[in-house]
């Protein structure tokens, strides 16, 4: 609650560095009638020679740069010129990328604040006492380390700048009408589909069909390990890959993480499951953000990504889960027989409310599903999800007591960390898509892969759709390309911060990027070389 409070402090602090524009400038009407900015005549600095020299449009639309024939190089620097903002919007983008790899460190620091603070609290002579619902004292700064170090949070707080800065240059009104043109359906989705299928009767129904295929081969901890990492990447295909990434890491949360593998197994299994989610919703043309952005521009329907895609990301996922078992096999028996805590086995009364076993009626999970079904289905009209969603929250308090508590602190950062990367994603199509471009079929491929370790991938597929003259072969490449670097860091695909969310609580500083970059690094390579080599 504090994190999502500090949120909204956050956008209203938004609004303070640009408040004082609207003073600095005047109005004028055109001859159309419309409004414009116009500074006062006594305006000098970089704000008076900016707006001199440059209208008040951003991003620019990229056909306006009129550079085709250009090399990469003179594309960029004339772009570069003529719109000074592209490059600053870039670097505020590169700052926020940079951030995720310094989160932990932050993390690190509020946990030596609140340990001061709690001194600092026994040292403090007792007042009047109270009773009811009381709220501890907190430390203000220990909560303020903690949302920048929220991996989720960090492409918002670095809108801040990025609106400060279109704010300064173009006028107050610019940052306001970019985002009202950006579209935040997915990230709005996202919230809607992870709260929905981390419900008990949802999570609990999955848990039902995947242990059939886990007994099939032993029942233990490797046979549900093996069997996670398989059904559910593929069950992306049908229920969108967030959905798929919210079951598959909470069933790895209980069968696996709360057992305590090793730290370098915690890693590699994350980035197996981020890579895997990541190709695994390639079976179907709907369900995957990247495929989502050029199924209707290319006519690629689900036989299409069934025959050329969906078949090759099995293989290569059954491939990456037999390296990986074959590399930590002799830690699975360790993880059959954990060290049980004596104390809690002594008194079975004992048993946290959210992992009680009594069985959910069928009815209710029927509810459920058809709600999932329902946000499935109207994917792309927020209205009707989101409808359906408030209805869900009376049902699910109506039948609280088969239910976990609703959390949707998870389901809300995540939300805020895609529309964050959406936002800042948008303003980078003036460097991407020249580079997309200048590539061959291989070298796109790989291009891709990289540039979706530093973009989310979706971004990537669409702004390859831009690009004119694509053969048939160069759109294979992108969006093979896209989603075989998925999983490489959390911004690279629109799931993964669902499952960094869930699984942050079993590495020791939350999930370090470098590592997960280090683990996801063979299952990359794996899924990379199938779509190259295969059929």
């Amino acid at each position: 609650m504090r994190t999502c409070l500090l949120i909204s402090f956050l956008f209203t602090l938004l609004f303070l560095p640009l408040s004082g524009f609207s003073e600095e400038v005047s109005t004028a009407k055109t001859d159309h009638g419309a409004t414009v900015i116009q500074p006062h005549e006594e305006d000098s600095g970089p704000r008076a020679a900016y707006d001199a020299e440059h209208d008040d449009i951003f991003p620019r639309a990229l056909s306006s740069y009129k550079d085709d024939g250009l090399s990469v190089g003179k594309q960029l620097a004339g772009r570069i010129a003529t719109e000074p903002l592209n490059l600053i919007a870039s670097l505020i983008f590169l700052m926020a990328i940079l951030h995720t790899f310094v989160a932990s460190k932050f993390i690190h620091a509020a946990h030596e604040a609140e340990k001061a603070h709690e001194k600092k609290l026994k040292e403090k002579k007792k007042g009047q006492d109270y009773h009811g619902d009381i709220t501890a004292e907190v430390s203000f700064k220990a909560q303020i380390f903690h949302f920048l170090g929220e991996i989720e949070a960090v492409f918002g707080i670095w809108i801040i700048a990025l609106f400060a800065a279109i704010g300064y240059f173009k006028g107050y009104h610019v940052p306001i009408e970019y985002v009202n043109d950006v579209n935040y359906t997915e990230p709005m989705f996202v919230v809607v589909i992870m709260a929905l299928a981390a419900t008990r009767p949802i999570t609990q129904l999955s848990e039902k069909m995947l242990r059939v295929f886990a007994n099939l081969i032993g029942g233990k901890t490797a046979a549900w390990w093996l069997t996670i990492l398989t059904i559910a990447p593929l069950l992306g295909s049908f229920i969108t890959e967030p959905g798929a990434m919210t079951i598959g890491a909470l069933l790895l949360a209980k069968q696996f993480y709360e057992k305590n593998p090793s730290i370098k197994f915690k890693y590699a299994t994350i980035g197996l499951l981020f890579v895997n989610i990541s190709v695994g919703g390639t079976l179907t043309h709907f369900a995957a953000p990247p495929v989502l952005m050029v199924a209707s521009v290319w006519n690629w329907d689900m036989a299409f990504m069934a025959s050329h895609f969906g078949w090759k990301a099995a293989v290569g996922i059954v491939i990456n889960n037999i390296i990986y078992f074959a590399i930590f096999k002799k830690e699975f028996p360790k993880l059959d027989n954990p060290k049980l805590d004596t104390k809690t086995n002594a008194d079975k009364r004992s048993i946290h409310w959210d992992l009680r076993d009594e069985h959910v009626p069928a009815w209710i999970m029927t509810v459920h599903v058809l709600t999932m079904m329902w946000t499935v289905y109207n994917a792309h009209h927020p209205a009707l999800f989101i409808g359906g969603f408030l209805f869900f929250i009376g049902f699910h308090q109506a039948t609280a007591h088969h239910q976990h508590r609703l959390d949707l602190k998870p389901a809300i950062l995540v939300g805020f960390f895609l529309a964050g990367l959406v936002t800042h994603g948008g303003l980078q199509g003036w460097w991407i898509q020249p580079v997309l471009s200048s590539l061959g079929e291989i070298p796109l491929m790989l291009g891709a892969t990289f540039l979706t370790a530093f973009n989310d991938n979706a971004a990537i597929t669409y702004l390859s759709t831009l690009v004119p003259n694509f053969s048939p072969a160069m759109k294979y490449a992108v969006v093979a390309g896209a989603v075989t670097g998925g999983g490489l860091t959390v911004i690279a695909n629109a799931p993964n911060p669902a499952g960094q969310s869930i699984l942050n609580r079993f590495f020791p500083d939350g999930v370090v990027p470098l590592y997960l970059a280090v683990s996801a690094l063979i299952p990359t390579i794996v899924v990379g070389l199938c779509f190259m080599l295969l059929g």
